[in-house]
């Protein structure tokens, strides 16, 4: 198990952890939760080694695996499939010490042959024969296409290499796996995969993540860091605030009946401890007090709110699209067209969220829409008066790295009296001050180069440029990516207030949920509306997911085919030309024998190969497909031998 015994830790002189004590057991999955700076990251630095306890005693069994996601960018030229594969650090040990051997130079010396075997023997218990099949599933489960699976790491854009890095985690045999915000970079398919491959991890988990419905999924235990402290709850994300919420409503009767009982002894004492009839009885109820284990008040994080301003206007349509067609100019000067034929409607008031997976064209409808691109064909009417407030997926899109938040707000205003739309806002500085305090933005935080931000802080910027623009159209491209669950239930809180029209593209299904009442689905080149809600989407996304692995198998099918259909024509080929050969009538018979062995082994494995197909078009168990993949794999193999051997045996009869 793991133990954080009396644990202190701190991060120069901010104490981030004092006197915090925790158990975890063997296989348990656990969900750390916490404001964003309460200490999580600081925690698995502790357990990685990578931070010592300042006091206390932090015990992990020495010979467990401990794996988790790196947070570097990998710069590397090797394939996705090998950065992957090289997760595996028992198998890549293995591997290196086989490869050393066959490269040896002496390999005639006695006792070779036994090294080289052992060798051999650590590699296949390692998994070699099926590593990279199992590291293709994970890269391909996590949205890549079979295309890339041998593309550069670096030829990839940030998000889908930190997607790499989460699959060399997962590839690791590992006792202990530490995730720390894995949905980041997620879309919704690829995370309805990751849920699925977690809980089938037999290990002990530790997951720092604010989406709750992903905690409600992949845990069971909740430790949440409060105050320095670490308390530990049993249950998921949902069963955590409900226990946490009955513990403080405990514990603030506790307290009020508490001091309601101080106040009574010290009016006695006050009233009686100078009369010596009485001061006997007065100082016994001194001695009561002192002894008296205070209960003490509740001491919760002040919660972060805000609200979106009423819009000066609401046209209606908000805007309308026309055969609309949206893309990117590339650097050839051609064009690449993403979506086509897109007809919609933007009404006043509307919630819509936009599904999809990575690479259909989402942010491209999105950043259209928000005229940071140009459609290639179509229209797009925009109502008058129409405002958008437009938050991109990457903040930085919006930020610079080198100016502080006052500086951002004085740009904007700059920009916005250009523009002729400030519509009242104060310029004031002082204002503006005062402004971003609400955001969280307090003393010198206002002066802090945003290159230096968190990601949180990064995004409660960005939300505050948007709020103090008065929009009547919200554009949200992922904006939870880097809140923590308190500034999320914020937001949703004001887009529910906010009396313009949200369009929001989030793999958040709990913003989803309580903000959109309508669904477009951006997929195969189109938009389209999407007739259900986020249960039925996920639906979708699974059997999208069996046919995409039916296709796979198909494709695989085919190439095997034809690769022992070329090499059944040349082994034909071969006895064509080969001078005639005459047989006696036994030998005749002995062929003829053959080829009815082999008919029939042929109709066996036919009968094999069906039941194999239907049964990995019929999973969603990652392993288990793997499994059934090697199967069908070797049963094709054997096929197109006996195939070869009939081929043969029947040109020789005839």
């Amino acid at each position: 198990m793991i133990s954080l015994q009396k644990i202190t830790l701190r991060r120069g002189s901010k104490v981030i952890l004092s006197e915090a004590s925790a158990l975890i057991q063997p296989g348990e999955k656990v969900g750390l939760v916490g404001r964003n700076g309460a200490g999580k990251s600081s925690l698995f630095a502790l357990m990685m080694g990578e931070l010592p306890e300042d006091s206390g005693e932090y015990w992990i069994p020495t010979a467990w695996q401990v794996a988790t996601v790196a947070q570097n960018m990998p710069e590397t030229s090797e394939s996705a499939t090998d950065f992957v594969l090289a997760g595996d650090v028992r198998l890549e040990k293995a591997r290196v010490a086989l490869t050393a051997l066959e490269n040896d130079p002496n390999m005639d010396r006695d006792g070779f042959g036994e090294q080289f075997a052992e060798a051999y023997a650590n590699w296949e218990d390692a998994g070699g024969h099926d590593a990279a099949s199992r590291a293709q599933t994970l890269v391909q489960g996590l949205g890549f296409t079979v295309q890339e699976l041998d593309q550069p790491v670096n030829s990839f854009s940030g998000g889908w290499r930190m997607r790499l890095q989460l699959a060399r985690a997962l590839m690791c045999p590992s006792d202990l796996l530490l995730l720390d915000e894995p949905t980041n970079h997620l879309d919704l398919d690829a995370l309805v995969w990751l849920e699925a491959w977690l809980a089938k991890y037999e290990g002990t988990m530790i997951v720092i993540s604010h989406d709750r419905e992903f905690l409600d999924a992949v845990t069971r235990v909740t430790l949440h860091i409060e105050v320095t402290k670490l308390t530990r709850y049993g249950g998921n994300y949902t069963q955590f605030e409900d226990l946490r919420a009955a513990a403080a409503a405990l514990q603030a009767t506790a307290y009020s009946k508490q001091q309601d009982k101080i106040a009574h002894l010290q009016k006695f004492i006050d009233r009686f401890k100078a009369k010596a009839s009485k001061a006997k009885q007065a100082q016994s109820r001194v001695k009561a007090l002192e002894r008296m284990e205070k209960v003490g008040p509740l001491l919760a994080e002040a919660d972060f709110t805000f609200e979106f301003k009423e819009p000066a206007n609401l046209p209606n349509p908000m805007l309308t699209i026309s055969g609309g067609e949206f893309g990117y100019n590339l650097d050839d000067g051609s064009q690449k067209v993403i979506v086509k034929n897109v007809s919609k409607s933007v009404l006043a008031g509307e919630r819509i969220g936009i599904l999809g997976a990575n690479g259909q064209g989402k942010s491209t409808v999105v950043k259209t829409i928000a005229r940071e691109i140009k459609a290639i064909g179509g229209e797009v009417l925009e109502g008058r008066g129409l405002n958008i407030g437009y938050f991109a997926q990457q903040e930085l899109d919006v930020l610079v790295e080198d100016d502080n938040p006052l500086d951002h707000m004085s740009n904007m205003v700059r920009r916005m009296t250009a523009a002729g739309s400030l519509s009242g806002q104060s310029t004031r500085e002082q204002d503006h001050r005062a402004y971003l305090g609400s955001f969280n933005f307090t003393g010198e935080q206002v002066k802090q180069k945003v290159g230096s931000m968190s990601g949180g802080e990064k995004a409660r910027l960005v939300l505050a440029m948007i709020v103090w623009q008065r929009p009547n159209l919200l554009l949200l491209d992922e904006p939870t990516n880097h809140l923590d669950l308190a500034t999320r239930e914020a937001l949703a809180v004001a887009l529910n207030e906010f009396e313009g029209t949200v369009m929001l593209v989030s793999h958040d299904r709990s913003l989803l949920r309580s903000v959109c009442d309508e669904f477009w689905l951006v997929a195969k080149g189109a938009v389209v509306p999407f007739d259900g809600d986020l249960d039925d989407y996920q639906i979708y996304l699974l059997e999208q997911a069996k046919e995409a692995r039916q296709q796979r198998q198909q494709n695989a099918k085919k190439a095997v085919q034809a690769e022992m259909k070329a090499e059944v024509k040349a082994e034909v080929a071969i006895v064509q030309a080969k001078p005639a050969v005459t047989y006696s009538k036994a030998k005749l018979d002995q062929m003829r024998k053959e080829l009815s062995k082999v008919e029939a082994s042929i109709a066996k494995l036919e009968i094999e190969k069906t039941s194999l197909e239907v049964s990995i078009a019929s999973t969603t168990d990652a392993g288990h497909i793997n499994e059934i993949s090697q199967q069908l794999k070797t049963v094709i193999e054997t096929l197109a031998h006996l195939e070869s051997q009939w081929l043969i045996l029947g040109e020789t009869l005839e």
